[in-house]
């Protein structure tokens, strides 16, 4: 299971490395009088958008925004966890007691609807988004610590 995950994220590095050969259309410029809303076919893989683009090419493009997200969740949520894990497990008593205690918190909600209320009270934009994740990713890197 380990090769095939390593398979899917070297398919999506190469997809990110090579999004610009890879897609036929422009992933943020559309046709509104002639492309919109098509359903797939030879010419549009997956069908257009209401705005006329290219689905297939915004997939392909969003690759390198996924890789990015991905690559920083790691980078901030990786050494929060390993952090309070090793504290925790190192001090013990109530050090332990207190961050575990958090952590059960944190693993007691959907990761994902804690994430949107994150993302909700931070605002919009991407760097939000992946700080959002990133709290509520640490938890599992906790425990194993």
């Amino acid at each position: 299971l380990a090769l095939v995950g390593l398979l899917i994220i070297l398919a999506l590095m190469v997809v990110a490395a090579l999004a610009g050969v890879l897609a036929p259309y422009s992933a943020t410029v559309g046709d509104l009088k002639n492309a919109r809303l098509l359903a797939p076919s030879a010419e549009h893989w997956f069908g257009t958008d209401d705005l006329g683009r290219d689905i297939y090419s915004r997939i392909v493009y969003g690759s390198r925004w996924t890789l990015y997200v991905v690559i920083l969740v790691a980078i901030i949520a990786a050494p929060i966890g390993l952090l309070v894990g090793t504290v925790a497990g190192y001090a013990g008593g109530w050090t332990d007691a207190i961050p575990m205690r958090i952590t059960d918190i944190f693993l007691a909600f959907p990761k994902l609807v804690l994430a949107l209320a994150f993302v909700a009270a931070l605002g919009p934009g991407i760097e939000n988004a992946v700080l959002a994740i990133a709290i509520t990713s640490w938890p599992p890197y906790e425990r194993i610590a």
